[in-house]
């Protein structure tokens, strides 16, 4: 018995999403990709930005400490 297309596309596309993308890249660069990924997994989890107060304070001073300021020229 063959698989539904459906299903076929999923798998396909779980298999390019393990690629990293253009995002994945510039954040893998500023030093500070396991900060960022705490700081998305806290908002998913709780949906309050407020409540994600210790990530977003690590992931400043993740940001401070790699020069990305000067880097990009903007602040975080």
């Amino acid at each position: 018995m063959s698989k539904p297309k459906n299903l076929e596309v999923t798998e396909q596309n779980t298999e390019e999403d393990d690629e990293p993308d253009a995002w994945d890249k510039r954040i893998d660069k500023t030093g500070c990709s396991a900060e960022n990924s705490k700081v998305t997994d806290c908002y998913f989890e709780k949906k309050d930005w407020r409540l994600c107060k210790a990530e977003m304070e690590a992931f400043r001073e993740c940001w401070k400490k790699q020069g990305n300021e000067r880097r990009t020229g903007s602040t975080v």
